[in-house]
């Protein structure tokens, strides 16, 4: 009854509401989940990353892997929230597992990290690995802490690209890339996607906001909330 009403009372669409019902259902999310994808978008996010899956893949793969992927991805669950660099992120996401596979969704089973690619006499790594099992396919995911540069398409492409010829057994199939970065423009991330023939989307990420600093300033120091309630713990015990 709980996740009905929170559904009805943030859910104006007909639409909106039935797809947070199935969601729900499919996935067994408990009422904090649920209201968690309520408050990130989840459904204005669901689907919509710039892909070239229609172009790629046989259907129906093509349509499921395009309901897969979103945009923008919610990494609201990390602390970083400042600069870093990519190793960062890629690490502190695989110390967030847990969260990152919920909000990747259902299917995604995490293989590993910097997983080793023999190509010739050189030695690629890949950020992420993961092997959707409703895809039935490996989805290799690449992390840019910066703006969407057409460069990184090739450069997931090959990875994509080395996973299909060593990692693939047979009934596999092909394998997807997400390039998840920290911004993009949408029409240079479609013409870029255009020049490859490897299946790939393309998504933004957001961390936390920052707090602003005129705001921050007027919030008492964890020191002085302390010393209230000592205040007014001492003058409960006087009134008795």
């Amino acid at each position: 009854m709980g996740h009905h009403l929170y559904i009805i009372s943030q859910c104006k669409e007909v639409d909106k509401a039935l797809f947070y019902l199935n969601e729900t259902v499919e996935n067994g999310w408990s009422r904090a989940v649920l209201l968690n994808f309520l408050d990130t978008d989840l459904y204005e996010r669901h689907g919509k990353a710039v892909n070239n899956f229609s172009r790629l893949l046989p259907k129906p793969q093509s349509d499921l892997a395009q309901q897969t992927l979103k945009d923008p991805y919610n990494f609201d669950f990390l602390t970083i929230t400042k600069d870093f660099q990519e190793l960062k992120l890629e690490k502190t996401l695989t110390q967030n597992i847990t969260h990152f596979l919920l909000e990747l969704g259902k299917g995604f089973a995490f293989v590993g990290r910097q997983i080793p690619l023999e190509v010739g006499d050189e030695t690629i790594y890949t950020d992420l690995l993961f092997y959707h099992l409703e895809l039935r396919c490996y989805c290799v995911i690449e992390l840019k802490v910066q703006k969407f540069k057409p460069k990184f398409v090739g450069q997931l492409g090959t990875y994509v690209s080395a996973v299909n010829h060593l990692k693939c057994k047979p009934g596999d199939n092909p394998t997807i890339g997400l390039l998840i970065c920290k911004t993009k423009n949408e029409v240079m991330a479609q013409y870029a996607l255009e020049s490859t023939n490897q299946p790939i989307g393309i998504s933004e990420y957001e961390l936390a906001k920052l707090m602003p600093e005129n705001i921050k300033s007027q919030l008492p120091s964890i020191e002085e909330i302390e010393e209230q309630v000592k205040r007014i713990q001492g003058k409960e015990e006087e009134e008795r």
